[in-house]
């Protein structure tokens, strides 16, 4: 066991020794991140497995903060005379503004997690055989639903990861994580016109997840998402109504707000929330809120990647700009306290500000009644990739799955349609929540990074947003 002692015959005295070889030429913080995984990864393209990776990894990674400046190391090699030579090299990286005092580490403390991720059927434990046989499964059915579809791409990906952190205030921590994910990917056509149907389904979870969700019925949802969309009339165009159906997922407030509220963006000025800590920014009828404590979430852990505990952040509340999301070395910089966002894709990269599960707070109003409210609009059921900038808000998404509104009901689908707009502005315009939730899981990138999250909204009426699309 990597982390415990056995396969690296690192100790506690061991990590302490690293830390002060880290802090030799002056600094007032320095951590190490110890990482051992696991993982697989099944891939099905063209009626055939075109890809299965299994395999383990394990290394540490070193960080050395003086002067509001990071440097960071990383090695696979975890012998004690390695990591002392990466730490003594780090250590004179950054030069010093004045005469270096070197900073001995507080004695190590181990922390207990305040809770622990449930995994009944952990994946690892799973025949790759069996693995293989679940990707055929979603493969056969999403072919199979209907002769128009052309293409079906199945990913498949579970890991499991033991990180243990120790840093220079004295912190001793660790945490155990495993994840599953399943995501199907459908494209169909019909004279000439292509559509393409997404479902994906994961979390910090183990193979009970298929009980709940079997993987025909994701393949089935992705699928039938392709062959409607094919049958569907043109979008119309022009600003009008929308709702957004919780279904669609949080990818707007993910992409369109959640970055501009991370801590590093915001300082450099990057951010379009910049500045801007006690001003109403939305509706108030808007609460954003990001939570890595909600069980069994893709974006969920007990401690983050510096070792600060899990919490609950509210973002922005009925209206109100409340906070950033921070890492330690971006609330170095404000003289504030690490939310618990400073995540990083390995032991191979430094942490950062990052999301976890960022979500709009369920209002009061049941969502049919949203619907009914709508003499003519959008209703977005599935949104897809986009742009956005987070200097000044504008953004463009697809809608992968939309429907007129008519008299207050749902009508024909429609394709083709694009939402553009400020994200800004739509915060401030929405003047209808729902009682509902619905999440959207995936992988967010960020300086090359990426981090499992997962996002959601309730039903949302958006009064005006610009619609792109090809009818009148």
């Amino acid at each position: 066991m990597l982390l415990k002692g056995g396969g690296s015959g690192l100790q506690a005295d061991h990590l302490s020794q690293v830390l002060a070889s880290l802090l030799s030429r002056g600094g007032p913080f320095a951590d190490l991140f110890l990482e051992e995984t696991e993982a697989t990864s099944i891939i099905c393209e063209e009626d055939k497995i075109e890809h299965i990776l299994s395999g383990c990894d394990r290394g540490a990674g070193l960080r050395l903060i003086k002067d509001f400046q990071t440097v960071h190391g990383s090695s696979s090699d975890l012998s004690l005379p390695s990591l002392l030579d990466l730490a003594s090299y780090l250590a004179g990286a950054l030069p010093a503004k004045r005469a270096p005092v070197p900073t001995p580490p507080l004695p190590l403390g181990a922390k207990d997690p305040p809770w622990s991720h449930q995994i009944r059927i952990p994946p690892q434990e799973i025949p790759l055989e069996k693995k293989v046989d679940l990707v055929m499964a979603a493969n056969g059915v999403a072919r199979g639903l209907d002769p128009r579809i052309r293409q079906v791409r199945v990913i498949y990906r579970d890991g499991w990861r033991r990180a243990r952190i120790a840093n220079s205030d004295g912190l001793l921590c660790e945490e155990e994580r495993v994840g599953v994910l399943l995501v199907v990917q459908v494209v169909a056509s019909q004279d000439g016109i292509i559509q393409t149907g997404y479902e994906a389904n994961g979390g910090v979870v183990g193979w009970e997840i298929f009980e709940e969700s079997s993987p025909e019925g994701v393949a089935e949802k992705a699928a039938r998402r392709a062959i409607h969309m094919l049958e569907a009339e043109p979008a119309p165009a022009g600003p009008m109504m929308v709702v957004l159906s919780s279904e669609a997922g949080g990818t707007m407030i993910h992409e369109a707000v959640g970055h501009g509220l991370e801590s590093d963006l915001a300082q450099e000025g990057l951010s379009i929330f910049s500045g801007r800590l006690g001003e109403q920014i939305a509706s108030p009828l808007i609460t954003v809120i990001d939570d890595p404590t909600i069980p069994q979430r893709r974006g969920s852990y007990v401690f983050d990647d510096e070792g600060t505990e899990a919490q609950r952040t509210i973002l922005v509340e009925a209206g109100v700009l409340k906070g950033y999301l921070y890492d330690r070395l971006a609330a170095l910089k404000n003289g504030c306290r690490s939310t618990g966002n400073g995540r990083r894709q390995s032991y191979q990269y430094k942490p950062i500000p990052r999301m976890s599960n960022t979500l709009i707070a369920p209002g009061v109003t049941p969502p049919e009644e949203i619907i009914r409210s709508v003499s003519r609009g959008l209703l977005v059921k599935k949104m897809g990739g986009g742009q956005v900038n987070t200097v000044n808000g504008d953004f463009i998404f697809e809608v992968t799955e939309g429907y007129r509104i008519e008299g207050g009901e749902a009508g024909p689908a429609v394709r083709g349609a694009t939402l553009t707009g400020n994200g800004l502005r739509i915060l401030q315009q929405i003047d209808m929540v729902g009682s509902d939730l619905g999440f959207g899981v995936g992988t967010c990138g960020k300086d090359g990074q990426g981090a499992p999250v997962s996002d959601a909204q309730p039903t949302l009426r958006i009064p005006e947003i610009i619609v792109g699309g090809t009818s009148a």
